[in-house]
């Protein structure tokens, strides 16, 4: 018998999108060797009953002591999807939110490709003649079809140049189609050459940030480009997209969901002359498929998107931009609890392109970083071109009649504004009609059944709907406790102003602009286009608040401040400052003045006695003061952990059990919990949760990689639904 060691056969380890912080063991398909080459392609594999697709994350020897192998259906991809940079940031966001590998990289990929789809084609389009049509050409009569037949003579021509030169060719080339003369082929698709369109002439600040973006592009850099609204933060960001792109290289632009508007990419095309691309979640799942495999392919050159944008290929990376940086949009909140901003930064330093961050109102974390010189600080301190800053005041609606909301001042400077041919914008982060449906007689209020929470009155006080879990139901014709009539609804939301407004100024236009009027495809932009420049008043929520160019908006309303004055919630000022200067920034942008009506029954809070008096810089200062002294972010780190489960003691009973795990790996950790979330009841479910602190990032990551297999494998974790955030942004 042969003394000879028996070699363990070579195996793929598959990443399956399953909420389990391991990989899965498969022999590859028969007649397949799997070598490292196999790592980033994706593989069909039973699991169970069915049937998954994961990602090959190593190759490597079976353990001897593992059980039969099952063998892999099939391996889907002559190359890897995944590699590279992109490979092994997705591996460092894996290891930094402690979250499944798995469900990272299922994460990362489109939706067509993580059902095992094949990567789709991303060919161009382009037309030529037929036989039949180079004879039949000079017998054509004179018009657009025989223009586009002498276009053609020469050979194919791209769909993309007949755009640019030849108006009204689509109608030809179906007309020389329809006669069999010419025929649509498919080309390989070569980035275009940009040419760029000139803009308006920078000013000192713009052009002193546009050198520094260009003199760091040949290697990582953060810079925080702090400019006051309407100081030509876009400007800026042209200028680095056109050098990047004279380069030869890739730029991409994050934005937050409400701020891509069709009007933000008609700016970037028609000024950096390339094809644009968007991507967000009003696409369908193939065109962002094609979209993810054009970069991937290095054929795209510039995408604006949002937050799922942080994950495309960029084989030619050159420029990485964040606008709005400090945009909570940016936190993915369930599933994977990653943060685009930061994802990207980690990407840029791996890629070697500078990172650059744009904000009027810049988060504490980035603001503290500049301070610190991990960022340099770039400062627009003015409007660009003529516009000058908004005139603020601020209303004292304490013991005064309010309408709707509405006191008698701030309808005075409406009626003002819209004499003046003005438009004007009343905010309020609230929609629906009313918050809550109250009984006078007896106080009974409308409740949701499955949270802790009101249901708000939509529909003019018909319909009840509660904004956490979306459950609804009629409104009660009278009150289910006492069975009187008296029920009112408290409280003002966008409906119930819109109404308002509309019975006071019927001779103006009144839109509402919240989720219930823009749920359809570009149905924001199809709104505001048909309200125009003519006077009119826009009644709106946080949609509203940046991203939108009104050049005669001259009058800015903020409704109902006060409910974040008084936030549980320790980021609530820093939320609250940011929102009212974004609002405040969308009048007087144009060359007529702007003002701006806040209207409190608290007009000496401090905060904002220091926004009026310093702006959000002054505030930005005293806030991390107050927040170093509290030891709150950005000088301490965070995780929080939550569960859910129908009753709370399966909530405490795990999170008791997860505190002792995380204590026994460091002692020095802050752990405050088991407590009940801030919503204590939602969907049903009853919520807690453990939240950890630590001064030091690493010792934070290091115990909890040494706790996390022991909460994995907790009795208590099966009895509840449990997720990990780290770097929380909403502690609720």
């Amino acid at each position: 018998m042969s003394d000879a060691p028996v070699h363990a056969p070579t195996v793929w380890r598959v990443a399956l999108p399953l909420p389990l912080p391991r990989l899965f063991d498969y022999r590859p398909p028969a007649g397949h060797v799997a070598t490292a080459a196999d790592v980033g392609t994706r593989a069909r594999v039973p699991f169970g009953n069915r049937e998954l697709v994961g990602v090959i994350a190593q190759v490597g020897a079976a353990s001897q002591d593992s059980p039969e192998l099952k063998t892999a259906l099939a391996g889907l991809d002559p190359e890897p999807l995944l590699h590279g940079e992109l490979l092994d940031s997705l591996l460092w966001l894996a290891r930094y939110t402690h979250a499944p590998l798995g469900e990272v990289l299922a994460t990362a990929l489109p939706a067509p490709l993580r059902r095992g789809e094949p990567l789709p084609d991303t060919h161009a389009w382009a037309w030529q003649l037929t036989e039949a049509g180079q004879t039949a050409r000079e017998r054509l009569r004179a018009g657009q079809p025989r223009r586009l037949a002498d276009r053609l003579q020469a050979g194919p021509c791209d769909e993309d140049s007949l755009d640019d030169t030849f108006d009204r060719w689509r109608s030809a080339a179906k007309a020389l189609a329809k006669r069999g003369l010419a025929e649509r082929l498919a080309v390989p698709a070569v980035p275009r050459a940009p040419t760029p369109q000139p803009g308006p002439v920078l000013n000192a600040e713009q052009q002193a940030a546009v050198d520094a973006v260009l003199a760091a592009r040949d290697g990582f850099a953060a810079l925080l480009l702090d400019g006051v609204t309407g100081s030509g933060k876009t400007e800026v960001y042209l200028h680095a997209i056109a050098d990047c792109l004279a380069r030869g290289k890739q730029a991409l632009v994050l934005v937050p969901e409400i701020g891509l508007t069709p009007q933000t990419l008609a700016r970037f095309r028609a000024r950096l002359g390339v094809p644009v691309h968007a991507l967000h979640s009003g696409l369908g799942d193939g065109e962002r498929a094609r979209t993810w495999a054009a970069f991937a392919r290095g054929e795209a050159r510039v995408v604006v998107g949002t937050r799922s944008a942080a994950f495309l290929p960029l084989p030619d990376a050159g420029l990485i931009v964040i606008d709005e940086e400090h945009d909570g949009s940016f936190k993915q909140l369930d599933g994977i609890r990653y943060h685009a901003r930061d994802f990207l930064l980690v990407r840029g330093k791996a890629l070697g392109v500078p990172v650059l961050l744009g904000s009027a109102t810049p988060s504490l974390e980035s603001l503290r970083n500049a301070q610190a010189g991990r960022y340099a600080h770039l400062r627009l301190r003015e409007r660009a071109g003529n516009a000058q800053p908004p005139r603020v005041r601020v209303v004292d609606v304490r013991k005064r009649p309010l309408e709707a909301g509405l006191s008698p001042e701030l309808l005075a400077a409406i009626e003002q504004a819209l004499a003046a041919d003005g438009q004007v914008l009343v905010f309020k982060n609230r929609r629906g009609y009313a918050p809550v449906l109250l009984c006078h007689d007896c106080g009974w209020s409308a409740q949701c059944q499955r949270c802790d929470a009101p249901m708000t009155v939509h529909a003019g006080g018909r319909r009840l709907q509660c904004h956490h879990c979306g459950a609804r139901r009629p409104a009660p014709d009278a009150c289910p406790d006492c069975g009187g009539l008296a029920l009112q609804s408290q409280g003002a939301g966008t409906e119930r102003i819109e109404e308002a407004l509309a019975a006071k100024f019927p001779e103006v236009p009144v839109l509402r602009i919240d989720r219930g009027t823009t749920q359809r495809r570009d149905a924001l932009e199809q709104h505001l286009a048909r309200f125009g420049t003519a006077r009119g008043i826009l009644v709106g929520t946080q949609m509203l608040a940046k991203g939108h160019d009104l050049p005669n908006l001259t009058l800015v309303a903020v409704v109902g401040i006060d409910e974040g004055l008084f936030s549980a919630d320790f980021r609530a000022p820093e939320k609250l400052a940011q929102l009212l200067i974004q609002v405040a920034g969308r009048a007087g942008r144009a060359d007529k003045p702007g003002e701006v009506v806040l209207q409190t029954h608290h007009p000496d809070h401090p905060l904002l006695a220091t926004l009026l008096a310093g702006g959000y810089a002054a505030f930005a200062q005293a806030e991390l003061a107050q927040r170093e002294e509290a030891a709150f972010p950005p000088f301490t780190h965070l995780a929080l952990l939550r569960a859910e489960a129908k009753h709370s003691d399966a909530c405490n009973a795990f999170l008791q059990a997860a505190r002792a795990a995380l204590r026994d790996a460091d002692a020095g950790l802050e752990l405050n919990g088991p407590l009940p979330a801030p919503m204590p009841r939602r969907a049903g479910y009853q919520r807690a949760q453990l939240l950890v602190s630590s001064p030091e990032r690493r010792a934070l990551h290091a115990a909890l990689d040494a706790a996390l297999p022991a909460i994995y494998a907790l009795p208590e974790a099966r009895r509840v639904r449990w997720s990990l955030d780290v770097d929380p942004v909403d502690l609720y």
